[in-house]
C-alpha cells in the first residue's frame, strides 16, 4: 500500500536545496513516488494510508560513513585520553586498551551503538571493525542500510601511530583477508539488498605494501567499497615517514591503493600536497568532526573539497549522534576559516546525508525525490528550541537535537515511529550494555593493576567466573607512556 505523509515541510537535499512547504510525500515499496504540494499529491493517491505530519518536517536520513559500534564500550573513558600530537609518539589511541569482549558482549555493545544511531536519525552506516561476523545478524535486524567493512592488517606487536620498526606477520594479514571474503560470501546483499560488505585496511602504518595491494585487488574482485584510517594522528605520519620515507597519502598512491570507491577516514594531519593527491583520485573523506574536536585536531575540509574529494561525515568512536557530528563540523570549519557564514548549513547537511550515501556507493539515496530510496527522517518542529521554524535547514543544523527525531524510515519501512524504535528492545539493549561494560572494565583493571583508572569512574563489580568465552576485538599494544 502507498503511504502518504501530508501537511508537512520537506527538505529534499537536492541540487537546488529545494524545500517544499505545505507539502506531501508518497512512498510505495522502498521508493518515493511523489513529492509536492499537499493537495496535488493527495489527489494522485486517493487510497493511500495517510499520516498527518503537521508540526513535523521531513529530511533525508543521515549517513555515518565511519564508525566502530563496539567502541561505545569506551564512552566516557577514551574521550579524554588522546595520544600526544608532538614526539615522542607512543602508539595507540589511549594508554588504556579497550577490554577484550566475548562475541555476545561485542554484539551487545553494537546493538547499543545502533540504537543511538537510529535515535539520532541515521539511516545508513559504514561499520569498520574486526570479527563483524559476531554481530552481523544483529546489525541486519536493526533495519539500517549498512556497509560492513571487515578489517585486515599485518603489523605485529604495535598499534597505530608507532614509529618503531615494522614487523610483518604475513599470517595475520592472510587471516584478515579470509575474514573479509567469508563475511562477503555470507552477508553481502543481505536485508533485501540493504547490506553490502566492504574491505578495510586498518591504517597505512599497520599494513605492509604487500597487504595493501592484496586488499586493493580484493576490493576490485568483490566490486565493493574500501576504507582506511588515513592521516589520523601525527604519530601515523611519523611512522610512515620512518618506514617509507613518504607521507601517508604519497605512500598509498605509490602502491596504487587510492581509488574513487575508497573512504579515507580522518585526513586531519595532512599537507596541501596530500589533499591534492586524494582529490586527484576522487577519494571520499570521512570528516569525523566530533572525535576530531575531542582530540584537538581537524581536517581542512574546504581544501579537500576544492581538491576534488567528496566529503561525508562519521561519528567514529564512543558516540553515534549524527546531529552533533553535523553541527560540530560546521562550527569547526567556520572557526578554522575564520568565516561566520561559510560553510553554510546546507553544505553541512549535504556532508551528513547525500555525500555519505555517495561514499557508501548508494547512488539512489541520500536526498529526496521521485524514484529515490525511501530513506528519511521526520523531526518535530513544535519545540521551544526550534521555534520559530523559519529556515528549516539552518534551524536543524544550528539548534537541532537528536531527541527531535521522531520517525526514521529505511528502504520504505519504519525503523522508528513516533519516538519508539521498532527493531530493538531499547530498555533491554541499554540494560545489557551496562552489564557488559561493568564486567569488561572490571576484567581489564583486575588483570592489569598497572592501568590508572580514570578519575570519576564508577565502582565496578567483582569479575564473574561464569565461563564466558573471551573474545578479542582487536590487538592492543601495551601502553608506552
Amino acid at each position: 500500500m502507498t503511504l502518504l505523509i501530508r501537511n508537512t515541510t520537506i527538505v529534499t537535499g537536492d541540487d537546488a536545496d529545494t524545500i517544499h512547504y505545505g507539502a506531501a510525500l508518497a512512498v510505495s515499496g522502498n521508493r518515493i513516488v511523489a513529492i509536492g504540494p499537499d493537495a496535488e499529491v493527495a489527489a494522485r493517491h486517493p487510497g493511500a494510508e495517510t499520516i498527518d505530519a503537521t508540526g513535523r518536517a521531513v529530511f533525508p536520513g543521515f549517513a555515518n560513513i565511519h564508525t566502530h559500534l563496539v567502541m561505545t564500550l569506551a564512552r566516557g573513558v577514551f574521550e579524554d585520553l588522546s595520544p600526544p600530537h608532538e614526539p615522542p609518539f607512543c602508539g595507540g589511541l589511549s594508554p588504556i586498551p579497550l577490554p577484550a569482549l566475548a562475541p555476545a558482549e561485542q554484539a551487545a555493545m553494537c546493538r547499543l551503538g545502533a540504537l543511538e544511531a537510529i535515535r539520532s536519525g541515521t539511516t545508513a552506516l559504514l561499520e569498520d571493525a574486526v570479527n563483524i561476523e559476531n554481530y552481523a545478524q544483529d546489525m541486519v535486524d536493526t533495519g539500517l542500510r549498512l556497509v560492513l567493512a571487515e578489517r585486515a592488517w599485518d603489523r605485529a606487536g604495535a598499534s597505530i601511530g608507532d614509529p618503531s620498526e615494522f614487523r610483518r606477520d604475513a599470517a595475520l594479514g592472510e587471516a584478515g583477508l579470509r575474514r573479509i571474503e567469508k563475511l562477503h560470501a555470507r552477508w553481502d546483499g543481505a536485508g533485501e539488498g540493504r547490506v553490502r560488505v566492504g574491505v578495510s585496511a586498518w591504517a597505512p602504518d599497520m599494513c605492509s605494501p604487500e597487504l595493501l595491494r592484496e586488499v586493493r585487488a580484493l576490493q576490485d574482485r568483490l566490486d565493493t567499497v574500501g576504507t582506511i584510517h588515513l592521516n589520523q594522528i601525527w604519530g601515523e605520519v611519523a611512522a610512515i615517514q620512518a618506514h617509507h620515507n613518504m607521507l601517508p597519502s604519497q605512500f598509498l598512491e605509490s602502491i596504487g591503493f587510492l581509488n574513487d570507491r575508497l573512504v579515507a577516514a580522518h585526513c586531519r594531519c595532512m599537507t596541501n600536497e596530500e589533499e591534492r593527491i586524494l582529490g586527484k583520485h576522487r577519494v571520499h573523506v570521512a570528516f569525523n568532526s566530533a572525535i576530531a574536536a575531542r582530540r584537538g585536531l581537524s581536517p581542512r575540509v574546504c581544501e579537500l573539497v576544492e581538491a576534488g574529494c567528496n566529503v561525508g561525515m562519521g561519528s567514529d568512536n564512543m558516540a553515534e549522534d549524527m546531529v552533533e557530528v553535523m553541527r560540530t563540523g560546521l562550527f569547526m570549519e567556520r572557526i578554522r576559516r575564520r568565516d561566520g557564514r561559510n560553510p553554510t548549513p546546507e553544505e553541512a547537511l549535504r556532508w551528513a546525508t547525500r555525500n555519505g550515501y555517495t561514499a557508501m556507493g548508494v547512488a539512489d539515496g541520500g536526498w529526496l525525490g521521485e524514484g529515490r530510496l525511501a530513506d528519511f527522517i521526520m523531526i518535530r518542529t513544535d519545540r521551544a528550541h526550534l521555534a520559530p521554524f523559519l529556515r528549516a535547514v539552518s534551524i536543524l543544523v544550528h539548534q537541532g537535537q537528536a531527541r527531535d527525531v521522531e520517525d526514521v524510515m529505511v528502504d520504505g519501512r519504519w525503523v522508528m515511529r513516533e519516538g519508539k524504535v521498532l527493531t530493538l528492545d531499547e530498555a533491554k539493549v541499554i540494560r545489557e550494555a551496562e552489564a557488559v561494560a561493568d564486567q569488561a572494565w572490571a576484567r581489564l583493571f583486575e588483570a592489569n593493576p598497572q592501568y590508572l583508572r580514570p578519575d570519576g569512574l564508577r565502582p565496578l563489580p567483582s569479575v564473574r567466573r561464569d565461563g564466558i568465552e573471551r573474545g578479542t576485538l582487536q590487538p592492543v599494544a601495551p601502553p608506552r607512556n
